[in-house]
């Protein structure tokens, strides 16, 4: 009796070698129309934009509550907390930019508007005179902007990775914010 010897199962099936299409980019590449967009871009534009101006509100309100803490905090004791103030500003200011240049690419035009800037933010602005409700007033914000920033970047999902990217980025550096105001109201 001769026995068949079955073959191996396979693991790994065989693809095709990964090919890129250098005439079709060179060709595509030369509709200078979309600036930074290429046809690739699988985001909705439109949404991704009203998104991130919404965004750009609430970096921009954030950054003026920052600084009306830091320039009206009283007290020698409170410097160490004006200085964080100070430097919170500063990087939600960074977040602005970021957002505001991310907006450009996408061939849309950033919403500096101040007369709107309140309704069209997340976050909202804070007039407290103790320091104890200044630092309440902005670990809620950055909450809320944390909250707003994991609902931006779920909803873009892969469709836009560089605006993905960026936001992740900024998301990151709101939780340390929080975790700032947190460590803050523990003094």
């Amino acid at each position: 009796m001769t026995m068949t010897k079955n073959p191996p199962p396979t693991t790994v099936q065989q693809q095709q070698p990964f090919h890129i299409d250098k005439e079709a980019l060179r060709a595509a590449a030369r509709n200078l129309d979309d600036g930074a967009v290429t046809d690739g871009y699988r985001g909705n534009r439109k949404e991704v934009i009203a998104m991130l101006n919404d965004a750009l509100a609430t970096e921009l309100l954030c950054v003026l509550r920052y600084k009306r803490h830091y320039y009206t905090a009283k007290g020698l004791e409170n410097e160490p907390i004006k200085a964080e103030f100070l430097q919170h500003a500063q990087e939600e200011q960074s977040h602005a930019d970021k957002i505001a240049e991310r907006i450009v690419q996408l061939n849309g035009e950033p919403d500096f508007n101040p007369r709107t800037l309140s309704d069209r933010s997340h976050a909202e602005y804070d007039e407290s005179e103790s320091i104890k409700d200044m630092i309440k007033a902005n670990l809620i914000a950055e909450r809320v902007a944390i909250e707003a920033y994991r609902q931006m970047i779920e909803r873009i999902g892969d469709n836009d990775p560089t605006t993905r990217h960026m936001l992740v980025q900024i998301m990151a550096q709101e939780e340390e914010h929080a975790d700032d105001m947190t460590d803050l109201l523990d003094l």
